[in-house]
């Protein structure tokens, strides 16, 4: 069972009307899945949400990158909200069907391209051993660049942030989908 907070947004407290008004206004155009759990926070959610939407919106890497690792990151959580939000996503940016569905599964995907392949090894190193080698920060910079690798770190940990929002919460998948990582 859900443990996300049934707020009515009539009935929000000042503060926390703010920060789902700024919510609905900016890019995302609704208050759904983590950004509803935390309003009871408006501190928290205010901050959180301005960090999200730069890191879906505004860094120096482009969407299909951003939603690769925003992917790797809902994989390696297993946060099925996160997955059914971002998989979409991540088709309409350019990555490829059978590389969203082999994340999905655990494997790796056969990435062609040579800055798809550096972003997810880099995501997967740091999440997977809570290391970064010479090699994979290497590879990623030459790939991206400094500025996007740094970026690249805030996504993994704002999804991240999300990702455990999620689990913490039981937040279901939306519109009763099924949960992506059980068999």
């Amino acid at each position: 069972m859900s443990r996300v907070p049934h707020l009515d947004p009539e009935k929000l407290a000042p503060e926390q009307r703010k920060v789902y008004d700024a919510i609905v206004a900016g890019p995302r155009g609704r208050v759904v899945g983590p950004l509803l759990v935390w309003l009871p926070s408006p501190g928290l959610a205010d901050r959180a949400q301005a960090l999200g939407a730069f890191c879906r919106f505004g860094t120096s890497l482009p969407p299909r990158l951003s939603e690769l690792a925003i992917l790797v990151t809902g994989a390696h959580w297993q946060a099925a909200f996160e997955w059914h939000e971002h998989a979409p996503i991540g088709l309409k940016a350019g990555l490829d069907a059978g590389t969203i569905e082999a994340i999905r599964v655990g494997k790796s995907p056969n990435l062609a391209k040579s800055d798809e392949a550096a972003v997810y090894a880099f995501a997967k190193e740091i999440l997977d051993t809570r290391k970064v080698s010479a090699s994979t920060y290497q590879r990623a910079v030459a790939e991206v660049g400094l500025t996007a690798v740094v970026e690249l770190v805030g996504i993994l940990g704002y999804y991240s942030l999300v990702s455990m929002t999620i689990i913490a919460f039981e937040v279901p998948p939306p519109d009763g989908a099924p949960h992506p990582f059980v068999s």
